[in-house]
């Protein structure tokens, strides 16, 4: 299971057909930064600059800021970087984002990121920082809004291919596969909160409300 691209990172010939003895899941990750953008300006529409929060040191960086810019143009929003490697930069980037009034957040795809999804929670919510996360635990959180895949369904997913390779199957034949569903999780208290009112399209929408 990987969350970078297993095509650019080399691992597989192609996502159809690996080609070697290596097969499974690809998370889909970067590929949701442009729609959670899009999300964020739904609800925040006077957010004209939007903060990203990267790991410089991790290996999604590059993508995650590559894919939020041209999000940002099309949405003629600005999006500016702010760079963390450490609990601490984490907490110095939202001083940042303050400083620079940037009207909200959306979070890069790393690990430090997802270890450390209550800390950006409670300084999204000490700063009054409308913030989108790839992960739902984030909006149980208190955080305002998540969108990206279930934990559940990749794990599965590979489940099932450790099953038929064991039975047999070759890994070269059995297509790099991406999770299927995707969930937006709102939570309207924290909505509530920073004095923003949910559409009701997008609440409609929304897979998970958190009241």
């Amino acid at each position: 299971m990987a969350a970078s691209d297993p095509v650019e990172a080399g691992l597989v010939a192609s996502l159809n057909r690996p080609g070697g003895n290596i097969t499974g899941v690809s998370m889909l990750t970067s590929d949701l930064m442009a729609k959670r953008i899009e999300l964020l300006t739904e609800l925040v529409p006077k957010a004209t600059t939007i903060g990203l929060l990267v790991n410089p040191t991790g290996q999604r960086a590059g993508l995650d800021t590559k894919e939020a810019k041209a999000a940002g143009r099309a949405l003629g929003r600005q999006i500016e970087v702010l760079n963390a490697r450490s609990a601490d930069e984490i907490e110095a980037a939202f001083v940042t984002l303050v400083q620079r009034r940037m009207g909200a957040l959306v979070t890069g795809n790393d690990v430090l990121f997802t270890t450390r999804y209550e800390q950006i929670a409670a300084l999204a919510s000490r700063r009054a920082v409308p913030t989108i996360f790839p992960w739902r635990e984030f909006a149980v959180a208190g955080g305002l809004m998540s969108y990206g895949i279930t934990h559940t369904e990749p794990y599965r997913q590979v489940g099932s291919y450790v099953g038929r390779i064991l039975k047999g199957e070759k890994p070269a034949d059995l297509p790099v596969l991406q999770p299927t569903k995707l969930e937006l999780v709102i939570n309207l208290k924290t909505a509530k909160a920073l004095g923003l009112t949910v559409p009701d399209k997008l609440l409609a929408t929304a897979d998970e409300v958190i009241e």
